[in-house]
């Protein structure tokens, strides 16, 4: 079985929210840091240090 990336994250972001219940604002500022990070100079460093 085969799933999307976006539906397996999606599912994993809403059942953490549910679960663990972080404030609003972290979960913005986690979204926003890492949009922007994947934009940044950094982003072959990331990658690099993912794989």
């Amino acid at each position: 079985m085969e799933v999307p990336l976006w539906f397996a994250l999606l599912a994993v972001g809403y059942l953490g929210v549910k679960l663990i219940r972080p404030p609003w604002w972290l979960i913005c500022v986690l979204l926003l840091g890492g949009y922007l990070l994947a934009d940044s100079v950094f982003a072959p460093l990331i990658d690099t240090a993912v794989k």
